[in-house]
């Protein structure tokens, strides 16, 4: 039985992938599996392969999740921060809204794409929606046996 977060089984002549390391690369803009080529082709869209060492990133399906840690994150330090602020200082309304708009909005920006980047990371280690071989659209679509999919 797997368990949540375990690594899942990898077939014949295949090496395991660090996890934390995939995130790592991901994170800081780079390919999960060398480290060296570009994971993105502009501000969030990643590349479809890797221009070092080939391997596909087209199969990533980050979709909403890293907007959804990214409003987490940047909620968690602009309120922290507001709250710090309002202890030590009193700030008409205008100037609070003059502070942390902006700030909520470059926070954003700065985390959204290195987020994006390591939930790549993160779906390649885990070899998921297509990185571990297996064509997902296939499956879905029922041109695959069973047999074939595992």
């Amino acid at each position: 039985m797997e368990h949540f977060g375990s690594q899942p089984a990898h077939t014949a002549g295949e090496a395991p992938r660090d996890t934390k390391t995939a995130v790592k690369r991901g994170f800081l803009g780079r390919c999960p599996n060398c480290g060296e080529g570009k994971l993105f082709k502009s501000y969030l869209k990643p590349v479809d392969e890797c221009a070092h060492c080939g391997a596909e990133m087209k199969h990533h399906r980050a979709d909403d999740f890293p907007a959804y840690l990214t409003i987490f994150i940047v909620g968690h330090i602009i309120v922290a921060a507001y709250m710090s602020v309002d202890q030590v200082v009193e700030l008409e309304m205008w100037q609070q809204m003059a502070l942390w708009i902006p700030l909520t909005g470059i926070l954003s920006l700065f985390l959204l794409q290195p987020l994006k980047g390591g939930v790549i990371g993160l779906q390649w280690a885990l070899r998921m929606h297509g990185f571990g071989g297996i064509d997902e659209d296939a499956i879905a679509a029922g041109s695959l046996s069973d047999e074939q999919a595992r």
